[in-house]
């Protein structure tokens, strides 16, 4: 079991040396899992955080932590999936309202609390193999430095990932980089 007890900022966010303390235990797929979905929604501020993995053409949203249940266990074409515009496009996107932009799928997200979000892609490039969410029950606009702790947390995350890779990931049986 990870040790979670290191100390953090006034605000409540991750130090660098949180996630250099947390990041360096992990040695399998649902540990990273457990600690980027909970330094994230720290990093952000935030009323929920998910991490998704890249499975070919589609996300799988392994882990989260939520005021509310979101996706968890689900799987969605990586088209029709914000966090999928976000690894496709390798490029972080902030929505302040997510009833305007018409990336997003407003069916999946009519039902849940969120109103605001944030996705990080986790690696570069063909490298992208996963994502994080971020997100808030009220209009939000992400500040930059919300937006730099997240993407810190996603640059910790994919140094994990090249270090152990995803075959420690017991729910699916492969994953592709592309």
């Amino acid at each position: 079991m990870l040790d979670h007890t290191h100390a953090s900022t006034s605000a409540g966010a991750p130090t660098e040396r949180d996630l250099a303390l947390d990041v360096a235990e992990v040695e399998t797929v649902p540990e990273l899992a457990e600690v980027v979905r909970r330094l994230a929604r720290t990093a952000g501020n935030a009323d929920g955080a998910t991490f998704v993995l890249r499975e070919g053409d589609r996300c799988f949203y392994v882990d989260e932590d939520s005021i509310a249940p979101l996706w968890k266990g689900q799987r969605f074409p990586i088209s029709a999936c914000i966090l999928g515009w976000a690894m496709l496009n390798g490029s972080a996107v902030a929505i302040p309202d997510i009833t305007v932009d018409p990336r997003i799928p407003q069916e999946a997200y009519r039902p849940t609390f969120v109103r605001s979000l944030l996705m990080v892609p986790v690696g570069r490039g063909a490298s992208t193999v996963a994502a994080i969410g971020v997100y808030w029950a009220r209009q939000h606009h992400a500040t930059e430095d919300e937006q730099r702790r997240v993407l810190e947390v996603a640059d910790a995350a994919a140094a994990v990932i090249d270090r152990i890779g995803l075959d420690s990931a017991p729910w699916a049986p492969s994953f592709s980089r592309r």
